[in-house]
């Protein structure tokens, strides 16, 4: 086990060490239970554990895996006639998982407060993201499908998603990185079929009765698993209100994280939006580049689950940060800047698939890397959410202002999507040269002793 810098006790311990606080909470947890004086579900495993996650990974299999597969209708949209000149199209989709991150920081506080009524949360949360898609059926306007397929579904998702992340919490604690590793993979399950029954459905059928089928579909295989979506902690206790302890804030091992994240997040979601419309720049079909896009969740599905699962191990946590950014580097810079071929994008999909998607799966431990306190880590997550929030709904209008009207498929990213490539990769590169920064210690504390400086001084 790696030692602790006495000169530097301010700081969190090695990531190695820093893998053992898990067990500390389930300490917390056990006295908790003894002091209610109740017999509780067991935690980390049983029943309704297993019960509680599984419900979880269909509600985020289906409702969170629609906005990823947006690629499919920002490629649809981009063709009619109505959309053909707005270059915004993207922020349809950017928009409604930006909100998705972005109300972390603001309904986690929410769903802790009024825990009571974490069921009723999802009970008006679940119906919104289904009247935005059949309100959104109805759009005949960029605004109008922004507002319902964007705002609207997003809004709905962040009321009814929490809730239920709080309860997976509850009930998943020493292994919590292997439980959100397979609720990130959820999406990456339901984008192996998505993408190609939505492209398929467009085409024959067009938006607005897609919309509608999509709509129904959710209704009939989510509805009637919100009754098993129950936590741990009976609710005449969840009303007692834990304070969050906001000392991480002061954290560096945090800030960098963040920093990371944020740079990640910027980058990240260029691939799923501008895939399927690559493919068809290059020759490729339609169905090839959700073909592309399936390929993709598939191997996020492997990825998510293989960091989280890692993540609760020995292994370095920062060690498994640097690998995800680092080979979703290459694999853009490589894979998707020179991919004229549908081979090489396949490629391009299942690396950048697996390693990309990996990053988030890691969420969970670096909340309790730099807090052991539980609320304190729920909270990082929750500002972690922000930070991935913001670069996604960036990602829209910064694409559309990166994306040329000329295509050479001769040319690196055949022209029209090189500075797309070119900033999705440098911002992985970013990424992980974040983390490397903690590791210069000299440099780091020149860096912050200066910044400590300029906030006393006047």
């Amino acid at each position: 086990m790696a030692e602790t810098n006495a000169t530097d006790n301010v700081e969190l311990r090695d990531a190695a060490e820093l893998q053992e606080r898990p067990r500390s909470v389930e300490q917390l947890q056990d006295a908790s239970d003894e002091a209610t004086g109740q017999s509780l579900p067991p935690c980390d495993g049983g029943m309704a554990a297993w019960k509680l996650l599984v419900s979880a990974f269909v509600f985020e299999a289906l409702l969170w895996g629609f906005p990823l597969s947006f690629g499919v209708f920002q490629n649809y949209y981009s063709q009619l006639p109505q959309f053909a000149h707005h270059p915004y199209v993207s922020v349809i989709g950017t928009t409604a998982s930006g909100i998705c991150y972005m109300g972390a920081p603001i309904m986690i506080p929410i769903v802790k407060r009024y825990a009571r009524y974490r069921r009723r949360m999802i009970w008006f949360g679940w119906p919104m993201c289904i009247i935005a898609l059949v309100a959104g059926s109805f759009a005949r306007t960029l605004g109008a499908l922004i507002f319902t397929q964007g705002v609207m579904y997003g809004l709905g998702f962040v009321i009814f998603y929490y809730p239920i992340i709080s309860m997976v919490n509850e009930f998943w604690i020493t292994r919590r990185g292997m439980a959100y590793g397979l609720l990130c993979s959820a999406s990456g399950v339901s984008g192996t079929t998505m993408p190609i029954a939505f492209q398929a459905m467009l085409n024959k059928y067009g938006y607005p009765i897609t919309l509608r089928a999509i709509a129904i579909g959710l209704v009939i295989l989510t509805g009637p698993l919100i009754p098993l979506l129950r936590g741990r902690t009976p609710i005449s206790e969840v009303s007692v209100v834990a304070r969050t302890d906001w000392k991480f804030l002061r954290v560096r091992l945090f800030w960098i994280y963040s920093a990371s994240n944020l740079v990640q997040g910027l980058g990240y979601f260029f691939p799923s939006l501008y895939l399927p419309s690559y493919a068809t720049s290059i020759g490729l079909s339609s169905k090839e580049g959700a073909v592309l896009l399936a390929i993709m969740s598939i191997s996020q599905v492997l990825g998510q689950m293989s960091f989280g699962y890692l993540s609760d191990r020995k292994l370095p946590l920062n060690l498994l940060i640097t690998l995800s950014t680092v080979m979703s580097t290459i694999a853009v810079f490589a894979c998707w800047g020179f991919a004229h071929t549908f081979k090489l994008l396949l490629v391009f999909s299942m690396v950048y698939g697996y390693f990309g998607a990996g990053y988030v799966a890691m969420w969970a431990r670096m909340g309790t890397a730099v807090s052991e306190d539980p609320t304190a880590a729920f909270a990082a997550f929750g500002l972690l959410n922000l930070g991935k929030g913001v670069g996604n709904v960036l990602a829209g209008p910064i694409g559309g202002s990166l994306v040329l009207n000329t295509i050479d498929i001769q040319r690196y990213a055949a022209l029209k999507f090189e500075a797309v490539v070119l900033f999705a990769g440098f911002c992985m590169l970013a990424s992980g040269s974040i983390i490397s920064f903690y590791y210069l210690k000299p440099l780091r504390d020149i860096f912050f002793k200066l910044f400590e400086k300029a906030r006393i001084e006047p």
